[in-house]
């Protein structure tokens, strides 16, 4: 018999992702109600916001009818409209619970989220029975499934009905064994901007597994028409945009604000189009360059914009259209440093070159280390941390420029002191061509991220290595 009037609750079980749900249904001598999906409710209850688009039923005559198992390319929220199922779920995915298997009954009061990639099947326990689910992508007749056999002692499914007592298709009898099933790979991870030093950090850090594409403006340009149907975005799980530009000066200039507007906000606007359409989790590189730098504390993820120049600008509105994907993580830094050219790598030639360089002294923030910003990135993509806004730089005491320089002069055996101090003005004084205005506070506060799990490194110690290569 259904139980009448339980409270909406979601439980995990020992297959990553497969969580039990018991449903409220309301009942009484005409029948009973119950809300078979209810968004609001069951993501509040902990249920993954998974998007359905398509609703299905599979209605079953008698007892012992028996389907399975198959893993399919989407996720599933099943119920039972009518009837009562014994259903068995096997982990088919890569990692260490592939083979994995979780087993429960179903009646109207209790249902099951199935992630992509976990085997479905159930038997009927009842007559007239109806098994009905919600997927998140039409189904495609180029969709990759895998299949198991039913009977593979391996995984040993303890069936209520012994499977020569029962309906069954021959093709479900005739499926792999476990041994002979390859795992089904995770969705593809996307890096734009390969070939940047972000980019090559990323690259560094997740690996070059095959389901993380990297991909340069040449291999797949934001600014195409057809940038919707450029990649079977259906299977693709994140996409990490290290793609921007960064020429803040030039972005002062009529053609460099045109690249600055194309890229940093028209290409994202399209990123975000994709990434809401399909579900994907969209990772946005942002900057201390969307406050103007007045503040006198540390700037926390929520402080309100206030971009002083046009690569601010840019880079503001790329916040806000990346902030309206459902699924997303706006990583906001400043001061970077990665391979090659940078002013860490101009300070130390200076000083081997015998030039005494004068530097700003009005401007304060934090140096951070590309490969900091991508393993940061990998910690939140890792640990599904919430979705939002992280700031993440260098941690440890903010200096300005002027201490830096004279930091690297120390660390490479020349006299700091051959660093002269100068304001913004003074620097930038009798410049040919349009300068663009600085944060002179460019210090981001990090306590969120260090909530998250996250512990950025010492931006002093990270110098000192990378100096040491």
């Amino acid at each position: 018999m259904t139980t009448f009037g339980k409270t909406l609750a979601v439980t995990s079980t020992p297959i990553p992702g497969l969580v039990v749900l018991d449903l409220p249904v309301h009942g009484d001598a005409r029948g009973w109600f119950k809300e078979n999906w209810q968004r609001e409710k069951m993501v509040a209850a902990g249920l993954a916001d998974f998007g359905p688009v398509q609703n299905n039923i599979s209605f079953n005559d008698k007892p012992g009818t028996t389907r399975g198992i198959h893993a399919e390319p989407w996720d599933k929220f099943v119920s039972i409209a009518t009837g009562r199922i014994f259903g068995a779920w096997v982990d088919l995915r890569e990692g260490d619970t592939f083979g994995a298997v979780y087993t429960a009954e179903l009646d109207p009061s209790k249902a099951i989220f199935v992630p992509r990639g976990v085997g479905n099947s159930y038997q009927t326990l009842e007559p007239d029975t109806a098994y009905t689910y919600l997927v998140n992508d039409h189904w495609s007749p180029d969709a990759a499934y895998s299949f198991l056999n039913l009977a593979d002692e391996t995984v040993a499914i303890d069936w209520p009905i012994p499977l020569a007592e029962v309906e069954i298709s021959e093709k479900d009898r005739t499926h792999p064994r476990l041994a002979d099933v390859t795992p089904i790979a995770p969705r593809r991870t996307l890096v734009l901007g390969a070939n940047g030093q972000l980019g090559r950090a990323l690259r560094d850090a997740l690996g070059d597994r095959p389901h993380i594409e990297y991909a340069t403006r040449a291999d797949l340009d934001l600014a195409s028409p057809d940038l919707g149907t450029a990649r079977p975005w259906r299977d693709y799980d994140t996409i990490v945009n290290a793609a921007a530009h960064t020429a803040v000066d030039q972005a002062e200039t009529p053609e460099g604000r045109a690249q600055a507007w194309a890229a940093n906000v028209t290409g994202v606007a399209a990123l975000a189009r994709i990434a809401t359409t399909h579900g994907i989790t969209l990772v946005h590189v942002s900057s201390d360059y969307v406050f103007d730098g007045t503040a006198d504390t540390p700037y926390a993820e929520d402080a309100p914009f206030a971009p002083l120049g046009v690569y601010g600008q840019t880079k503001a509105a790329g916040d806000a259209i990346v902030h309206t994907v459902p699924r997303h993580y706006i990583i906001r830094t400043s001061w970077v440093i990665g391979d090659g050219r940078n002013f860490v790598t101009t300070m130390a030639s200076l000083a081997e070159r015998g030039i005494d360089p004068s530097v700003v002294d009005d401007q304060t923030g934090r140096l951070t280390f590309t490969s900091d910003i991508a393993a940061g990135i990998r910690h939140l993509l890792t640990t599904r941390a919430p979705f939002g806004t992280y700031n993440l730089t260098g941690a440890g005491e903010p200096r300005t420029w002027a201490q830096i320089a004279a930091r690297v002069y120390e660390l490479t055996g020349h006299d700091p002191a051959r660093v002269t101090p100068v304001t913004t003005d003074a620097y930038y004084a009798g410049s040919a061509g349009p300068i663009a205005p600085r944060p002179r506070n460019s210090i981001l506060d990090l306590t969120k991220i260090e909530a998250a799990g996250y512990t950025p490194a010492d931006a002093d110690t990270r110098l000192r290595t990378y100096l040491a290569r």
